[in-house]
């Protein structure tokens, strides 16, 4: 139990960490890497989301077993993302440097977030 509360923990900063800044970076991003984006409710509504996992991965890491269900749904998460950057990737949607950066974190959380899981499985929940 102790690994899944530090894996998720160590996941949920890791991601307020890295996310935050992007709240500040919406004209930035589009001067660095034209075009500019055209849509900023879906910029702002992903991040939204994406930041919202982030405090799920937190309640997780504060109590592994009760919402260990909730595991699997954060694997998910970290999959489906490494799933679709790869295709973007291969498409040449997204350069090399996005696809490594976002796609390896991901990939390494989403594996964690997986032997997390499984090493939780016998555990028994505490009834209250």
């Amino acid at each position: 139990m102790k690994l899944a509360r530090s894996v998720f923990l160590i996941g949920g900063i890791w991601g307020i960490v890295v996310l935050a800044p992007f709240y500040l970076r919406f004209e930035a991003i589009g001067r660095e890497t034209p075009p500019a984006i055209t849509h900023p409710e879906f910029y702002y509504g992903f991040l939204s989301v994406v930041f919202a996992w982030q405090l799920a991965f937190l309640l997780i890491a504060a109590d592994p077993i009760r919402f260990r269900p909730m595991m699997g749904v954060a694997i998910v998460e970290k999959v489906g993302y490494v799933v679709s950057i790869a295709f973007l990737y291969a498409q040449g949607q997204v350069a090399w440097g996005d696809f490594t950066l976002g796609a390896i974190a991901d990939l390494v959380l989403g594996s964690l977030f997986l032997v997390a899981f499984l090493s939780t499985r016998d555990v028994r929940p505490v009834h209250r």
